[in-house]
């Protein structure tokens, strides 16, 4: 781990810990707006293991309207990338990240989710506006037995001054994920800070690259923004939940 001694803040590759497990990323192929071909997957994958991936979970989008992707569709992008793990050598899982709507109790109530460690749902909120009916929808899906992890809170412009809808959320059972790059300034400063402050009150449980290509990978060569350096390390720790 990084000495948090040094007067310089390090990159972010620097806090990466060998064996790290990224739950969140693009990388399957040709599905949503990440890895294009298998050849681009293939180029990414092995960027994260040089930085010191052990496993990485593909969680192609699902979003009704715009990427319509379901159990089979991700199966079979997976499939299309797994049969050359030989070639880079690590290991490569999948799940989903669900746009949260109405649609999303359905599938819970068919069983037709694809989760992550079996009852983990990860999933995201849209960037304009929470919907009028989220604490309905999380409670009739984790009523489902499913668990909730929100990702990438800290992209949520509109809670920025609400911040205490960050504890309702948690007080209803959520799990936040957060965005490694958004502690390099990837998404802007004001992201950077709220980041910070999720992290100084133990808000994060879990952390994902959301890797998406190559240029999200060029970020992990960036120096952190954050003060709370030893926190997010720990908080690294955590994703071993995955193995």
């Amino acid at each position: 781990m990084f000495n948090i001694f040094r007067k310089s803040k390090p990159k972010l590759s620097e806090i990466i810990p060998n064996g790290f497990i990224d739950i969140h990323s693009h990388v399957l192929p040709g599905i949503d707006d990440g890895a294009k071909d298998v050849n681009e997957a293939m180029t990414l994958i092995s960027n994260m293991k040089k930085l010191g991936f052990s496993k990485v979970i593909g969680t192609p989008h699902v979003y009704p309207g715009l990427y319509e992707n379901n159990k089979d569709s991700i199966k079979k992008s997976f499939e299309s990338l797994i049969k050359y793990q030989n070639s880079f050598k690590i290991e490569v899982d999948y799940g989903a990240e669900y746009m949260i709507d109405r649609q999303l109790i359905k599938l819970a109530e068919k069983k037709n989710i694809i989760t992550i460690n079996d009852d983990y749902i990860l999933i995201e909120i849209g960037f304009i506006a929470a919907p009028m009916d989220l604490y309905d929808i999380i409670f009739q899906v984790k009523l489902m037995g499913y668990k909730i992890i929100i990702a990438h809170p800290e992209r949520y412009i509109f809670y920025f001054n609400n911040f205490s809808e960050y504890f309702k959320l948690k007080d209803v059972g959520c799990f936040f994920q957060l965005n490694l790059t958004s502690l390099v300034g990837h998404y802007g400063e004001k992201v950077s800070k709220i980041s910070d402050k999720l992290i100084k009150n133990n808000l994060i449980e879990f952390v994902g690259s959301d890797v998406h290509n190559l240029r999200h990978i060029n970020f992990f060569d960036k120096k952190l923004k954050i003060k709370n350096i030893k926190q997010i390390e720990k908080t690294l720790e955590r994703n071993n939940l995955f193995e």
